[in-house]
């Protein structure tokens, strides 16, 4: 490996180990790896541009270009043409997507949510800072000056991890990958002096490498900086203190951290694509609707164009009974009780309760805090949930169609609150929305027709498809028309807000499995999200839009005509057949087994064949060419030196330069036969040496390479032919086949080389140099071509113009 190859690779190396130290800032680790195959890529485009004719400043422009265009495609999937070229709206998606991770770092603490913008700004860090330190390490050639992008990246991520962080650890890290790299730089410059001071007395040490008291240093210097602070008195700052700064998520009285370390909405995408039978928790509830009692967890009310989240950010102690659910007009409604367990499966997440609950009883109060304005009951610490028992006491709410229908109109604070929506919210929500209730007269009309819209056979329920909840996320999804409850609800909420009528997302579980007799179990595969609605009178209501999942509410299956006002829904009346998948002819179907899907083969091969569809998923195609992409372009040293060795050697049945034969050979023949030997012995590890002559060439890779009798004297052959042909061109015609001379030396090469130095020969020959050499000779002279031709027409502009003035001022009076 060259210098200049250890300098890549090392300055690679030094930013993946520096940025070790974000890794506490989310809950996963997933973004790491796709930021490790960033920095490869800009790191093997930086090396494969430095050895074309470029500028220099120009490596540094298309590596930035790249790191882009890899950002586009990993998370502006839905701009992109085939998921690899970028659409006319990808720079638009990629900045909405940006926008809403600055927006999350506001709001969550750390460990925060793996959500697409906070992971699109830790790996586009992660990117140009491996830009930087490859551009000032290799490009320029100044490794000590690449320690300030690697000292920045660390203060941030340590600075923003503060106690979590382990600050330490990431020093030691980050501090390692800048010796190394600086060893690289050391190694370089010895072996470029190398390369002018030749020679020496007997015994003189001409190695290439850093002397051990270099290294010796640093790695003194390294443990110094680790130990000292042991031993010195601590202050509040500094790079290696972890005291402060960053945000420790400690949630006393109100603060924001108690609720924002947990993303519910990314946690249910996550849980819908890869859904698991672990029991998450049990409960016994005694109520004759058991079977279609949701388990609702949180609420999120604000729509910012980019998700649906949590607007509330105040939260305080939890009482033991809990205030009068918003918009109630009677509280004195008969109370289901239940008894919950949690099982050591389900370690993060919002309490489960039904809605709306009246009081909690949970083992230490001082574990949880209520937001009063959504009714959502959160944890203080992430595991406050696992393994709990707690007792719930809930309203036993049963509002008909009827009353919903005639409900008053919501307050106005209500309405201005949950009816906005983005001001880049897609047309097609309105229009849409609009077309659907055209004939509805009221908001529950409005909110049937949408669960009769989205329940029709027109969609699918696929959870293959990409999630999201921000408007592009809906666009696409009203246009495709298939998604998961994520899609439906969130589209069906904003339609809502669009008609002016309050609603917010909910998410939690679907009702449990009967188990025996009251006693339900809730497993991975029950999360769910709906939309609610909120009427005057009975408050926030819920409407399942989702196909094949969850169960229809009483109130919008109970009753299809109005009384007051009739609604002829055209739209609406085409699907209401097909709110739920068509019964089968036996009596044992539940209307709960209907809307699951489970009463029908039908609905079982669309399953199948929703799970299925991710193998034809424009995302998953495009990654699939861009790999094999890149896969070709590694393999091109060797496809190229493979064409090579065969027009030189012969093959195809054809005559060709170098080949078998008892005929005579041609000067360009014989020719072509040396220069094989000689690039084949380059790949085994003998470069060439041209200021010797064929004979002493052969005797040179005779004696390296230890080769037989055999090839030994094909060698020799190859140089006297070899010889004949620039010495004495007049002299003997050669007729030997020296193209089996050739393959027997190069059996003989290969032998001695082992099998790593005949893989490396095979993918990556060192003879394909001059693949890029002739690249270079050709740019080189195009340019000179272009600059030519440019002076040629400019003297052609500007020529005439230029002489009619110095006539002009040749017999100007007095010149």
């Amino acid at each position: 490996m060259t210098t200049r190859a250890k300098l890549t690779v090392y300055s690679a190396l030094a930013t993946a180990l520096a940025s070790l130290c974000m890794l506490p800032l989310l809950t996963t680790r997933g973004w790491f790896t796709h930021a490790l195959l960033v920095v490869g890529v800009i790191s093997a485009v930086g090396a494969g541009l430095r050895r074309s004719p470029l500028y220099r400043w120009s490596v540094p422009t298309a590596q930035v270009l790249v790191l882009l265009l890899l950002m586009l495609i990993g998370f502006a999937g839905s701009g992109m043409t085939g998921g690899v070229l970028p659409g006319p709206s990808a720079l638009r998606v990629l900045s909405r997507v940006f926008s809403s991770g600055l927006d999350d770092i506001v709001q969550y603490a750390l460990p925060a949510p793996p959500t697409p913008g906070l992971r699109l700004i830790l790996v586009s860090a992660v990117g140009l800072i491996a830009v930087l330190v490859d551009t000032i390490a290799v490009t320029y050639r100044r490794a000590a000056l690449a320690g300030l992008p690697l000292l920045a990246m660390y203060s941030i991520g340590n600075g923003f991890a503060g106690k979590q962080g382990g600050s330490w650890i990431w020093f030691c890290f980050a501090a390692a990958g800048y010796l190394v790299l600086l060893f690289a730089e050391g190694q370089d410059r010895v072996s470029r002096w190398g390369r002018v001071f030749r020679g020496g007395a007997r015994g003189t040490v001409t190695s290439n490498q850093v002397s051990l008291g270099g290294q010796q240093v640093g790695v003194l210097a390294l443990a110094l900086a680790m130990l000292l602070p042991v031993f010195l008195p601590r202050w509040d700052f500094g790079l290696l203190d972890s005291g402060s700064g960053g945000s420790s998520g400690s949630g006393t009285g109100l603060g924001r951290s108690v609720t924002s370390s947990l993303d519910p909405m990314i946690s249910l995408e996550s849980a819908l694509t890869k859904p698991s039978d672990d029991v998450l928790l049990t409960y016994t509830l005694d109520s004759d609707l058991a079977d279609q009692t949701y388990l609702r967890t949180g609420s999120l009310d604000q729509f910012d164009g980019a998700s649906w989240k949590l607007g509330s950010t105040v939260v305080s102690d939890l009482p033991s009974t809990l205030p009068t659910p918003e918009g109630l007009r009677d509280p004195n409604v008969p109370r289901v009780e239940g008894d919950f367990q949690v099982s050591e499966k389900l370690e993060k997440s919002w309490l489960p309760m039904p809605y709306p609950a009246a009081s909690v009883q949970v083992p230490n109060r001082g574990d949880w805090k209520l937001d009063p304005v959504t009714r959502t009951v959160v944890p203080v610490t992430e595991r406050a949930i696992r393994g709990l028992r707690y007792h719930v006491t809930s309203l036993d709410l049963r509002p008909t169609a009827d009353e919903l229908r005639t409900a008053p109109t919501a307050p106005q604070d209500i309405r201005d609150r949950y009816t906005a929506v983005p001001s880049d919210l897609p047309t097609v929500v309105a229009q849409q929305a609009r077309a659907i209730t055209a004939d509805a007269h009221t908001d529950y009309d409005r909110a049937t027709a949408l669960v009769n819209y989205f329940t029709g056979p027109q969609f699918k329920y696929d959870t293959s498809v990409e999630g999201g909840t921000g408007s592009n996320a809906i666009a696409v999804f009203l246009r495709d028309r298939r998604g998961f409850c994520v899609h439906f609800a969130s589209t069906m909420a904003a339609m809502a807000r669009v008609l002016k009528i309050p609603a917010r997302v909910a998410v939690g579980f679907t009702p449990g499995d009967s188990k025996d007799g009251n006693t339900y179990s809730v497993t991975g595969r029950m999360y769910h999200a709906w939309p609610e609605l909120y009427f005057s009178g009975y408050g926030w209501t819920r409407f399942e839009p989702t196909p094949s999942r969850g169960v229809p509410t009483h109130y919008t299956e109970a009753s299809s005509a109005p009384t007051t006002a009739p609604t002829h829904q055209p739209t609406a009346a085409a699907t209401s057949a097909a709110a739920v998948p068509a019964p089968t002819s036996s009596s044992d179907c539940t209307a709960k087994q209907r809307q699951l899907g489970e009463c029908g083969p039908k609905d079982k091969v669309v399953s199948q064949a929703a799970e299925e569809s991710w193998l034809l998923s424009g995302q998953v195609l495009g990654t699939l060419a861009v790999v094999v992409v890149l896969i070709a372009l590694l393999l091109v040293p060797m496809f190229w030196r493979t064409a090579v060795r065969r027009r030189r050697l012969g093959g195809g049945g054809r005559r060709r330069p170098g080949g078998d034969g008892p005929t005579e050979l041609t000067d360009a023949q014989v020719l072509a036969a040396w220069d094989e030997l000689v690039d084949s012995a380059w790949d085994l590890g003998i470069p060439p040496d041209e200021s010797r002559t064929p004979r002493s060439a052969a005797r040179r890779i005779t004696e390296k390479a230890d080769l037989d009798a055999e090839a030994a004297a094909a060698t020799g052959r190859l140089a006297l032919a070899t010889e004949r042909v620039l010495y004495a061109p007049s002299g003997p015609v050669t007729t030997a086949p020296l193209a089996a001379d050739v393959r027997t030396a190069r059996r003989a090469l290969q032998a001695g080389a082992g099998r790593r130095g005949r893989i490396r020969a095979l993918l990556l020959p060192p003879s394909s140099a001059q693949l890029w050499w002739r690249i270079s000779d050709a740019v080189q002279t195009a340019r000179a071509a272009v600059a030519t031709g440019t002076g040629r027409a400019v003297e052609a502009v500007t020529g005439p113009v230029r002489r009619v003035f110095t006539r002009r001022g040749r017999s100007t009076p007095g010149s």
